[in-house]
């Protein structure tokens, strides 16, 4: 990370909201390798993309939410819950790349992505995506929280991320980063001045942005690790990350449905 950390963005603290809100497009992609058909799987009685449906609906009730979603079975569940959709390709590479082809048909100047597989995704996170995107200084912002047990930062589905001295990502990788030379504990960085941080999957973009990731190819960086934000790093775009004091239980593999407090 960076030695100066930018200023966390909390809960409780006031924000004058812009005139015009972004618009929250979340992706929604049926396949998936790790856990198929994850986003139908009921949890109390419901299909997760429903649960993280409410959830926006009760935390950004102020904000316009559509789910991009890549054929009829996701489409249908959401309709008939009263969700608004559209149809996206379903080989598209990337939720971010699904997000730009939907803004394709809505032309929306602002847009907040927030995963389909994180129902407990919390107004702090919303906020501080608006935030970002309020300062203007990256097209693309995205959040962070720091890592308190060490099994976490070892975890390759959970991404880290480290930062310059400006708040801006120098890297995002699977992989336990930064790496402590003469050490693998955590409690190493204690010290240190350098907290590891794990990244949340939420990002806000402007609609320019969107259109120059769309027509450009997957980085191999990208292509290495999975992780669609590496491809604007080798772009040469800046993203701005926003501390935030807790994360999200995003759901990878079955055996994250039991984290969920639902």
């Amino acid at each position: 990370m960076c030695l100066r950390q930018p200023k966390k963005i909390t809960e409780n603290e006031t924000h004058k909201m812009p005139d015009i809100l972004p618009t929250i497009i979340v992706p929604a992609r049926l396949a998936s390798v790790r856990f198929p058909k994850k986003l139908l799987q009921e949890v109390k009685g419901l299909p997760l993309i429903i649960h993280t449906a409410n959830r926006l609906k009760e935390v950004a009730s102020e904000f316009e939410i559509i789910f991009a979603v890549d054929g009829v079975e996701l489409e249908e569940v959401l309709v008939e819950y009263g969700f608004e959709t559209i149809r996206t390709d379903p080989n598209l590479s990337s939720g971010t790349d699904r997000i730009a082809q939907a803004n394709l048909k809505l032309s929306k100047s602002e847009i907040l992505n927030i995963q389909a597989d994180e129902p407990m995704v919390q107004r702090e996170h919303i906020l501080a995506l608006v935030e970002g995107l309020k300062q203007g200084k990256a097209s693309m912002t995205t959040l962070a929280t720091p890592f308190h047990e060490k099994i976490d930062f070892e975890d390759k589905n959970q991404v880290k991320v480290v930062l310059d001295q400006e708040g801006f990502a120098l890297y995002f990788s699977r992989l336990p980063i930064p790496g402590c030379r003469d050490s693998r504990g955590l409690d190493d960085f204690s010290d240190s001045g350098v907290l590891p941080l794990k990244h949340l999957g939420l990002y806000g973009y402007t609609a320019a942005f969107l259109k120059k990731f769309t027509q450009s190819a997957q980085g191999e960086l990208e292509k290495l690790e999975k992780l669609e934000q590496l491809r604007a790093l080798e772009m040469g775009e800046s993203i701005a990350v926003s501390i935030v004091s807790s994360g999200t239980i995003g759901v990878d593999v079955p055996a994250d449905l039991e984290k969920l407090k639902l």
